[in-house]
């Protein structure tokens, strides 16, 4: 699927690029119920909703610490959830979400947003999961 990404990130602007990256993940990957992508600002410590697909979110806006995305963004690491309704700081986007994985992007150093993906299945996400969203998050890096 890395072939089919770089294909889109090829031939499209930001914007374009995000949602079509979206798009695609959420087409190709049965378990990839919403897939999105939060814009970070260092400055403010907080996350604003860019591109995404799978049914509208009310959490546009997300202070670094609060919830999944917030916690990825204070810690600067991948965060793997099994069962969000285990987590005691889990902001619901959705009653169907089982499980979510949030990916940070760095354009060099710097904190510049994170890859969101949530799951309709309870421990959807494993290591190669991880090590995927990993790599496509160095590859997004420019399109922040």
């Amino acid at each position: 699927m890395m072939d089919e990404l770089e294909e889109v990130l090829a031939g499209s602007d930001p914007p374009e690029a995000l949602e079509k990256v979206a798009r695609l993940l959420r087409r190709e990957v049965e378990y990839y119920d919403w897939v999105g992508f939060y814009f970070g600002d260092n400055e403010k410590g907080s996350l604003s909703l860019g591109p995404f697909s799978g049914e509208p979110t009310e959490h546009t806006e997300i202070n670094y610490g609060e919830g999944v995305c917030g916690q990825a963004a204070a810690s600067l690491d991948t965060f793997t959830v099994e069962d969000v309704g285990d987590e005691d700081n889990y902001l619901s986007c959705s009653p169907k979400v089982q499980s979510e994985i949030v990916v940070p992007v760095f354009e060099g150093e710097e904190f510049v947003g994170e890859i969101d993906i949530d799951s309709h299945s309870l421990d959807a996400f494993d290591s190669e999961d991880e090590a995927f969203l990993e790599e496509l998050a160095e590859r997004l890096a420019p399109f922040f």
